[in-house]
């Protein structure tokens, strides 16, 4: 029988799946310290994870782990030199969050847009018609839309912006035009050409080093007054106190942040008192649906794996 150790619990949909078959035990743990982790996962043959860290030290005790399936796609919470060396196999749930995520942008940037939660605020204080004077709103209509990634999320963005009648352009640069502009988007070859450019700007990349502050003080300050930029992707890829300065100098209009570096969010995070910013914790994923397929498929990873039954679009290659 294979033990596998649930790393924070998710939804009971992808567990009971694991009850139908009689190969596989699992327990959850509700402890993530790196001390707890390093008492508890020897005994384990697989795991699961959402967002705590499994780094070398605690790696280094698992003599027995063979897979780690990612409740997600972002892996910047594993050490990966240490997977590599030690033949750790790594998995994501692909294919399972792209709506939501994509859905999670598009609010975002709507209601920064619309000025939705001063205009909320303004109508339950009773100012009513006296609110809205000094509150700008934006349209998205011919709008200039730069997406920073073509994945799976970077994609659905697309097919949303269009239909917003955007002029959707797209920096990554890893994937040829012709794909892009299948999808009915333009490909840059230039980031700071698209930042100085665009109205709005979604980041769908992951934490690597290349992409750690990839969004800094000085290209902010290419980008329009009016812009407004959206972060689903991961903390670090957005320099956050250099965002909060280019907020409160008016160098650009409005941020969504999903994601930060430090998290749960440090107080003194200066974001959090920034009302020209739109605050989630990291929830994009949050939905209903989108909980169940990210359950399943977590479980169902570590299933296929022992089965050897595993698609390969799963599987990440450190």
């Amino acid at each position: 029988m294979y033990k596998i150790a649930i790393i924070e619990e998710f939804h009971k949909t992808g567990l009971e799946l694991f009850e139908k078959h009689k190969k596989f035990s699992y327990e959850i743990i509700s402890d993530i310290s790196e001390q707890n982790l390093i008492n508890k996962l020897p005994e384990f043959d697989g795991c699961t994870l959402r967002v705590s860290k499994l780094t070398k030290n605690i790696l280094e005790k698992c003599k027995k782990l063979k897979v780690i399936s990612r409740h997600g796609v972002g892996y910047d919470n594993v050490d990966l030199d240490f997977i590599k060396k030690k033949k750790i196999s790594l998995l994501i749930t692909a294919n399972q969050n792209e709506a939501a995520v994509a859905e999670h942008a598009m609010y975002m940037m709507l209601s920064l847009a619309k000025g939705i939660v001063s205009h909320d605020i303004a109508v339950r204080k009773g100012l009513f018609k006296k609110g809205i004077k000094d509150i700008q709103t934006f349209e998205l209509d011919k709008k200039e839309m730069l997406i920073v990634g073509f994945g799976r999320i970077g994609k659905s963005m697309i097919q949303k912006c269009i239909s917003f009648n955007m002029n959707v352009k797209v920096f990554d640069p890893f994937v040829d035009k012709k794909i892009i502009e299948k999808k009915g988007a333009k490909k840059l070859e230039n980031l700071l050409e698209g930042l100085k450019n665009a109205d709005f700007v979604s980041l769908h990349v992951p934490l690597t080093n290349k992409t750690k502050n990839l969004i800094n003080l000085n290209n902010l300050k290419k980008m329009k007054k009016t812009a407004i930029i959206i972060n689903t992707s991961r903390g670090g890829v957005v320099n956050e106190l250099d965002l909060n300065k280019a907020l409160n100098e008016n160098i650009i209009f409005g941020a969504g942040i999903d994601v930060f570096e430090q998290e749960p969010v440090n107080k003194k995070n200066p974001l959090i008192k920034n009302n020209r910013v739109l605050l989630s914790p990291h929830s994009a994923t949050f939905t209903n649906e989108c909980k169940i397929r990210m359950a399943k498929q977590t479980v169902k990873n570590i299933i296929d794996f022992f089965e050897n039954k595993l698609n390969k679009s799963v599987i990440i290659k450190p």
